[in-house]
C-alpha cells in the first residue's frame, strides 16, 4: 500500500536477513517460534489507521452501553466463574484489510475478544524488524519499550511481588504461543505454571518453586476455559468455578462476554452484518455469509461456504453466527511480484479504573489463501504468517 517503503523493504530483503531475523528472535527467547514468521511487515497508511481507530472507538462505545445482564447471557452455565469484574483487562480486535466497492482500502471487523494475545512477543517482534531493517526505526510505534513495559507490569503484576503472580496455561510447553510466555516471564519476572500443577488449600492457590509452595495472588490467565472439557483424563486440584482468593487478569468470564457473541449487536460501516444462526432472516442469502461457532478459537470450526443442509443439521443454532463475507484485498507485494492479503489485530489493555482501553501494539497476519491461517497456504509460499504493521503518511 505504501510504495516507497514497500519498494525499499523488498530491495533490502534477502533470505539471509530473514534467517538473521528468526535467529535474533530465537536468541531473545531461547526458542524458535512454533508459528510461521512472515518475511515482511505490513505497510499501512495513517489514513487507514484512522479508519481502524474510528471503528474501534465506536465498538468500544457500543460495548460500554450494553447492560451487564446482556453480557452475562454470553457465558455458558457450566463456564461461569465467581467474582466477575466490571470490565476486562485486555481487549483485542481483528480487522480484515479489504477494498470497498468504490476501491477504497478499508478495515472490516472479523472478530473481537477480551483475552490476551501475544503482547510481549509482538513488541519484541517489532523491535527485531527495526534491528534487521534500520530504516523502519523512523516509522515504528511511538510508544517506547520502557513505557510499554510499565503499562504491562502495572496491569498484570499490579502491587504484588512478581513471585506471587503467575501466567496460567494448560500444558504451556505444548502451546504454539510458548515463545510469548517466555518473553512475558522475562518482561515481568513471573513464572508460567500449568493448571495441573496448581495446588489448592482452602480458598488459596499455590505453585511449587524451588521446592517450596508459593501463594498465587494474581493470575495472568491464558487458559481457554471451554477447551478444558476436550482434554481427556485431565486431573487438576483447582476448578475455575470454585471461589478462590486470587485476582484474575483478565477474568475468565470476559472470554465469553466480548466475543463473536457481540457481532450481531454491533453497527458501523466497517462492521459486516452478522446474525445468530437461529435468527437468520429469509431475506438474506446464505452464500453471502460465513458460518462461525461462537466459542471456537484460532479459526477452528469456521465454514466459509455454509449450505442449507449444513445449517439445518446444527442443533444448537444459538451457539453459531453467520457473518457477511468480506473480501480481503491482495495488497502486499512480495519479491516475486505476487500479493498477500492480511488482517490486523489491535492490542489494547483496559486498566481497572480507566474509562477506555489503551492501544499498545498491533499484530499482523498475512496469507495467500482464503483463510488467514498458514495451514491453508502452499508450502513454498512467502509473505505469509505472523507480522507487524507500520503506519506512515502516503
Amino acid at each position: 500500500m505504501i510504495s516507497t517503503y514497500r519498494k525499499q523493504f523488498n530491495q533490502e530483503f534477502s533470505q539471509e536477513k530473514y534467517s538473521q531475523f528468526k535467529e535474533i528472535l530465537k536468541q531473545k527467547s531461547g526458542i524458535e517460534p512454533s508459528f510461521r514468521i512472515s518475511e515482511s511487515p505490513l505497510f499501512l497508511t495513517n489514513e487507514f489507521k484512522d479508519k481502524l481507530l474510528d471503528a474501534s472507538e465506536s465498538i468500544i462505545d457500543q460495548i460500554k452501553a450494553l447492560s451487564p445482564e446482556t453480557l452475562q447471557k454470553a457465558i455458558p452455565e457450566n463456564c461461569k466463574v465467581p467474582n466477575d469484574t466490571h470490565q476486562p483487562h485486555f481487549f483485542t480486535i481483528d480487522f480484515g484489510i479489504c477494498k470497498s466497492e468504490n476501491g477504497q482500502i478499508e478495515p472490516q471487523l472479523i472478530e473481537l475478544q477480551a483475552f490476551p494475545s501475544l503482547y510481549a512477543f509482538q513488541k519484541v517482534y517489532e523491535d527485531t524488524f527495526c534491528e534487521v531493517y534500520p530504516f523502519l526505526q523512523e516509522i515504528r510505534n511511538k510508544m517506547p519499550q520502557e513505557e510499554f513495559a510499565t503499562y504491562v507490569k502495572e496491569l498484570i503484576v499490579g502491587n504484588e511481588n512478581p513471585e506471587n503472580v503467575i501466567l496460567l496455561e494448560i500444558f504451556p510447553e505444548k502451546q504454539k504461543t510458548l515463545i510469548d510466555f517466555i518473553l512475558t516471564e522475562k518482561l515481568l519476572g513471573i513464572k508460567t505454571v500449568c493448571l495441573t500443577k496448581v495446588k489448592k488449600q482452602g480458598k488459596k492457590l499455590y505453585y511449587e518453586n524451588d521446592g517450596k509452595l508459593v501463594e498465587i495472588k494474581r493470575i495472568y490467565n491464558r487458559v481457554i476455559f471451554d477447551e478444558l472439557d476436550r482434554i481427556p483424563d485431565l486431573t487438576t486440584e483447582f476448578d475455575f468455578r470454585e471461589e478462590v482468593d486470587v485476582t484474575w487478569v483478565t477474568h475468565p468470564n470476559w472470554f465469553f462476554k466480548i466475543s463473536k457473541f457481540l457481532l450481531p449487536m454491533l453497527k458501523h460501516q466497517f462492521v459486516p452484518k452478522s446474525y445468530f444462526l437461529h435468527e437468520f432472516p429469509e431475506s438474506e442469502t446464505l452464500e453471502n455469509f460465513v458460518l462461525k461457532p461462537l466459542f471456537s478459537f484460532a479459526g477452528s470450526g469456521v465454514n466459509l461456504n455454509p449450505t442449507q443442509e449444513i445449517t439445518d443439521a446444527i442443533e444448537d443454532k444459538e451457539n453459531y453466527i453467520l457473518q457477511r463475507k468480506v473480501e480481503y484485498a491482495p495488497l502486499f507485494e512480495d519479491i516475486n511480484g505476487e500479493f498477500s492479503k492480511a488482517e490486523i489485530r489491535l492490542l489494547y489493555i483496559w486498566r481497572e479504573n480507566d474509562e477506555r482501553p489503551i492501544l499498545l501494539e498491533n499484530l499482523g497476519r498475512m496469507t495467500k489463501a482464503a483463510m488467514v491461517n498458514v495451514d491453508f497456504n502452499k508450502k513454498d509460499a512467502i509473505w505469509i504468517g505472523s507480522s507487524n504493521a507500520f503506519f506512515v503518511e502516503e
